[in-house]
């Protein structure tokens, strides 16, 4: 996947989230959960563009650590609402699993990256 391919899926994954937690139920634990996924989804996509700008190996290794961080929290707290039944689960599953999917691919960058930088991490 090219950085501009994930670029666009990050903030794809970002609005539809946003989209998602608009039409929460206003409750209190909704709109808790909601306004950490809100900060997690997005997140995501705004430090995976800044590792695209990344100064240095380091650098960009250190920015997709904070995307992986964050996607596996957006996943923690869609999980949270689908076992809270605060909303309709056919609509948070696929959020879930992109959030899972956008952690696995951040992960596997980043031992990419690594091994670029020092081949003998192996």
């Amino acid at each position: 996947m090219t950085a501009d391919e994930l670029k666009r899926r990050t903030k794809s994954f970002a609005l539809r989230v946003c989209c998602v937690v608009n039409q929460f139920p206003t409750n209190r634990s909704s709109g808790v959960i909601g306004n950490q996924l809100l900060r997690s989804a997005t997140s995501v996509g705004a430090n995976c563009r800044a590792a695209c700008r990344a100064r240095s190996p380091a650098e960009f290794v250190a920015k997709l650590g904070i995307v992986e961080e964050e996607a596996d929290e957006s996943a923690y707290w869609l999980e949270m609402l689908i076992d809270l039944k605060a909303f309709p689960e056919a609509m948070l599953m696929p959020l879930q699993r992109e959030a899972e999917k956008l952690t696995a691919i951040v992960v596997a960058s980043i031992r990419t990256a690594r091994l670029r930088i020092d081949p003998k991490r192996r």
